[in-house]
């Protein structure tokens, strides 16, 4: 827990330790401070390296910040990037991360890298639960903006074939707000967020909690300030050292929620998507494979 709180407070804890440090592991410390986004991705070699220290020195000054070793410290370091890091600075991140390869390798991997954490990570009872949830909620609310409106408008379009409750909340004539107006302690909020985190989704999250309803997110952390506000919360990888989200892990996520929704109206999936047949190929939605246009 001590490690948790440490990535929050991290920069500070290091200011505090200063003087009490050792002459290398100052200068690991000053490097740090200075340029923490370069050295979130040094193994503990490189950094030592890079500032004129053994690698042992490296491993003890994450000792002495009360990590358990230098994996620790170089994931506070990852969660202070996430936080703080603005789109120029992930930009420039992005060039020595991705000069290493070709855009399209180094970004596939990324992104395999990203499921398989979120598989390891993700905790199947909370799943469970959010399921059970949007069964038992009266109407079930969905918000994701910025870049994750691209994951609430699709978890939305497919509740919406599957359930009549479902309500995508979005940025429009009205405010966030009043389209929320109706909430009650019977219904169910999901919220989607991920690093930098819309303060709008979480205002959107607090106002739900205040009304009573019950909160489900999909976030990166449990140090998402969306999971402090929710009943339950689903962590998907979404690590990219550029200026685009990596929304891979999160959508696929997405992608299990609604199967295992469709799994439990199976009945009604079948009748429903009739229906849609029919009227998709009466206004022709699709085109016709049969058809050749010329």
């Amino acid at each position: 827990m001590g490690e948790n709180k440490q990535d929050i407070d991290l920069m500070h804890t290091i200011q505090i330790k200063f003087p009490r440090l050792s002459k290398g592991q100052k200068l690991i410390a000053e490097y740090i401070l200075k340029h923490y986004d370069k050295a979130a991705f040094m193994t503990a070699a490189k950094l030592g390296t890079s500032v004129g220290v053994s690698e042992s020195t490296v491993v003890r000054f994450a000792n002495e910040l009360g990590f358990s070793g230098y994996p620790k410290l170089q994931k506070a370091l990852h969660n202070l990037i996430k936080t703080k890091l603005t789109t120029v600075q992930r930009i420039e991140l992005s060039n020595d991360f991705i000069s290493q390869e070709s855009a399209l390798k180094s970004v596939l991997k990324s992104d395999m890298e990203n499921i398989r954490a979120t598989l390891e990570k993700i905790n199947h009872k909370t799943f469970d639960n959010i399921v059970n949830s949007i069964f038992d909620a009266e109407k079930i609310y969905i918000i994701g903006l910025r870049s994750s409106t691209a994951l609430s408008e699709f978890l939305g379009f497919y509740l919406s074939i599957i359930l009549d409750n479902v309500k995508v909340i979005s940025y429009g004539i009205s405010d966030i707000f009043e389209q929320m107006i109706n909430l009650t302690e019977k219904d169910f909020v999901f919220g989607i967020g991920f690093p930098r985190y819309a303060a709008k989704t979480i205002e959107a999250l607090t106002f739900a909690r205040s009304r009573g309803a019950k909160v489900a997110v999909l976030t990166d952390s449990l140090l998402s300030p969306l999971a402090s506000k929710s009943d339950y919360t689903l962590i998907a990888q979404s690590n990219m050292a550029s200026f685009v989200d990596s929304l891979v892990a999160p959508l696929s996520v997405i992608n299990a929620l609604i199967i295992a929704v469709g799994l439990r109206e199976k009945d009604n999936i079948s009748k429903t998507f009739n229906d849609l047949e029919n009227i998709w190929k009466e206004y022709g939605v699709y085109s016709s494979k049969d058809k050749e246009e010329y």
